[in-house]
């Protein structure tokens, strides 16, 4: 998808100038707050029968009373003096007052960042919301975080924890007895059930917006590569500023976190997107558990199955996972799984693509086993693999050379580099500035031989490397071979 047509919902800065005169300094958790306990609501929704309402009105008002307004603020620390260079600009960005004479002293301007919303989903004041919307301009921690309850009620709020990777974030607010979500299992939900998004767009105050389901389990590529992405897609009116608001089902209960817009205006056109209140709940309790999600590993490289490979390999369809490359002193390689493999179930659920596999793992605590059935040779095999703990695991990194990633060229690298298929070996993916090798190697090239041996996988390219002395690599780059030496101290 084009960058052009990817849009978070934090509403501009100055759309919420009048919140720097009452936002107050966000106050640092010091002793642990309580553990979150989430009540959940996993009957499934009445789809037949029951005559059709005449209004959503007394549905919709629980719902609405745990829908919180969001905003945020970066504090300017200056020193104001009085002909000061930081005097002047601050004068003419703000419109300050100039300092007494002879007189300086620190200052602080509060700057708006932006609004977005939230859900309270524990009566002690537990809010869920997106990473974008608590982060400053430049990926950080907000400075500051004030919170609007559904009754004007305005609460500063402390950050607990963020998950960029999935754009969830909890904050909380000091209460008792708050209104809270119901949290319905968002795994019973269907394309064409009725929805409503409830959040705070564009600034203009609390709103409700009905539609229907128009699709599960998107991936729209906003989070990157190391994104973990299971959209559900509405087109329910999400504008910006619904960012952290709430997705209920007909009876009220929270399904999902609005989270982003496809639009060429940057208005709703009907494609909004929400995390999975599953998905969403899980990162929540580890967030409030240690204030980080810790990711297990299992140590494979994988890809989509490209129908031709599934048909030389004699494979009926191309459900599934390819296992290209499997990483040494990691659990899939401890538990017998081959690059060849194709993954077919993970935890007696059918898998159709890489997403599937990385959301499971993703899901999954260290220590946890995942059952995995393949394909090898036609024939279905079982492999309990044990999740490994990133802190006690070898980095699965993708290092080649010192400051060099690389990985196993697939279809997804063919299309990004643009490589043709009759090309294999390993791809360089990135190149740091501070690499001894950023002068010979770039983003995009093949390495074909190294010293005059071909290579299937990062480990052993990795392996054929002399520790010293040239090396002898043969390359493709942009359409055409050749030979240089690589020399490593």
């Amino acid at each position: 998808m084009k960058k052009k047509n990817q849009i978070f919902l934090p509403l501009a800065a100055a759309a919420v100038a009048a919140v720097s005169g009452y936002l107050v300094a966000q106050d640092k958790i010091e002793d642990k707050p309580a553990p979150l306990i989430i009540k959940a609501d996993n009957r499934p929704i009445e789809r037949v029968g029951g005559a059709q309402p005449t209004s959503y009105a007394p549905m919709l008002a629980e719902a609405k009373r745990s829908v919180v307004s969001v905003h945020t603020a970066e504090v300017v620390r200056y020193a104001r003096g009085s002909g000061s260079r930081e005097d002047q600009i601050l004068r003419q960005l703000f419109g300050m007052g100039r300092a007494p004479q002879g007189e300086e002293s620190i200052q602080e301007q509060r700057v708006p960042q932006g609004v977005g919303s939230g859900v309270l989903i524990s009566p002690d004041g537990y809010i869920l919301t997106n990473n974008h919307v608590v982060v400053d301009q430049r990926g950080g921690d907000a400075d500051e975080i004030l919170v609007t309850l559904s009754d004007d009620t305005e609460m500063k709020a402390t950050l607990i924890g963020r998950d960029p990777q999935t754009d969830i974030a909890v904050i909380k607010v000091d209460g008792e007895d708050l209104p809270f979500a119901r949290v319905a299992d968002s795994e019973e939900i269907m394309v064409g059930d009725i929805v409503f998004a409830i959040g705070n767009p564009l600034g203009v105050g609390m709103t409700v917006t009905s539609g229907i389901i128009s699709a599960t389990g998107r991936s729209i590529g906003i989070y990157g590569q190391d994104g973990y992405e299971d959209f559900i897609q509405t087109d329910a009116a999400i504008n910006q500023g619904n960012s952290g608001g709430a997705l209920v089902d007909i009876e009220g209960r929270l399904i999902g976190i609005n989270s982003a817009i496809m639009s060429r205006s940057g208005g709703s056109i009907g494609l909004g997107f929400a995390i999975p209140a599953n998905l969403a709940v899980d990162i929540a309790e580890r967030l409030t558990e240690s204030g980080e999600v810790k990711r297990g590993l299992i140590g494979i490289r994988m890809s989509e199955l490209d129908p031709r490979v599934a048909e030389a390999m004699g494979v009926p369809d191309t459900k599934g996972v390819l296992i290209e490359e499997v990483i040494e002193g990691f659990p899939a390689k401890e538990a017998g799984l081959l690059h060849g493999d194709i993954i077919t179930q993970i935890n007696e659920r059918k898998v159709e693509d890489p997403n599937d596999l990385r959301l499971e793992v993703a899901a999954m605590k260290p220590g946890e086993i995942l059952q995995i059935k393949v394909l090898r040779d036609s024939k279905e095999k079982s492999f309990d693999v044990k999740i490994a703990d990133p802190d006690q695991t070898a980095s699965l990194s993708d290092e080649f050379v010192e400051g060099v990633k690389a990985a196993l060229l697939n279809n997804e690298l063919r299309q990004t580099y643009g490589i043709p298929r009759g090309v294999s070996g390993l791809v360089i993916t990135e190149v740091k500035g501070s690499s001894p090798f950023n002068r010979y190697l770039e983003p995009g090239l093949v390495i074909l031989e190294i010293n005059k041996r071909p290579v299937d996988s990062l480990e052993q390219g990795r392996k054929l490397l002399r520790d010293r002395g040239n090396n002898l690599l043969y390359v493709y780059n942009q359409g055409r071979t050749s030979y240089f030496a690589l020399r490593l101290n």
